[in-house]
């Protein structure tokens, strides 16, 4: 991991301040309304969809479970923002109560079974789905550098491993470097086919098979594939695997 100076605390006062802006923007908008940035999916889609989500990634911060939990049942009799504003308020009253140090079992092979990396998911999940929303209504507010920043490393060191850790095996190898203009971060992300990455600071100039660079929010919805960027060149199969946004 690039040291970005994340911690929980940090983790949960972003993912208020994006909830609080997803809320407003959903509430803007026609639930039946297509959302341009998920093809096929509507605003009472990505209002469900982040309301399972919270429910589902709080409920490990609240039981410290070791194990994987199943997901949650169907929210009743509840509207879908209803469902949502309930989640919201469970997740804005745990979020700070948790030490990030708490053991539990998490997503990632590449991550630790500590709270923070639902803190960090929580929070990034909040600002991508934030993102959505907002691009719906049109009023797309700017993403901090700091944020993006530490939102590419989550990507490299931990969604990538996930996104690899399935039934078919990687057969993708390669390294990239990951070069934002605007914060001193960078990235050397190495994959070897059949194994995890590893990913470490990469020095200045320092080449690889594939190079990302621009604006670090550029880079953030690029990664999840919200966004098109032109300083992207190398290798496509492993920019293809770097991009873990593709269907998410």
């Amino acid at each position: 991991m690039v040291q970005t100076g994340w911690t929980a605390q940090r983790w949960t006062a972003a993912f208020a301040e994006q909830a609080e802006m997803f809320r407003k923007a959903v509430g803007d908008a026609d639930l039946a309304a297509d959302v341009p940035t998920r093809p096929g999916w509507t605003v009472r889609e990505l209002v469900l969809h982040v309301a399972r989500f919270l429910e589902t990634s709080t409920a490990y911060l609240r039981t410290g479970s070791r194990n994987p939990i199943g997901p949650p049942p169907a929210p009743g009799d509840l509207t879908p923002l209803e469902y949502l504003d309930v989640q919201l308020t469970e997740a804005n009253e745990l979020l700070p109560s948790v030490p990030g140090n708490r053991p539990v079992w998490t997503f990632s092979p590449a991550a630790p079974d500590l709270a923070w990396v639902w803190h960090r998911r929580i929070a990034h999940e909040m600002t991508l789905r934030r993102f959505d929303a907002q691009a719906t209504v049109r009023q797309l507010v700017s993403t901090g550098p700091d944020l993006a920043a530490d939102g590419i490393d989550e990507v490299l060191t931990t969604v990538v491993a996930a996104k690899i850790d399935g039934d078919v095996p990687n057969t993708v190898s390669g390294t990239a470097i990951v070069r934002p203009t605007d914060v001193p971060e960078a990235w050397h992300f190495s994959l070897t086919a059949g194994e995890m990455p590893e990913v470490r600071a990469a020095a200045p100039g320092e080449e690889g098979d594939a190079l990302i660079t621009g604006e670090a929010a550029l880079i953030y919805y690029w990664l999840w594939n919200r966004m098109t960027l032109d300083s992207v060149s190398g290798d496509p199969a492993l920019l293809g695997l770097l991009q873990v946004g593709r269907g998410h």
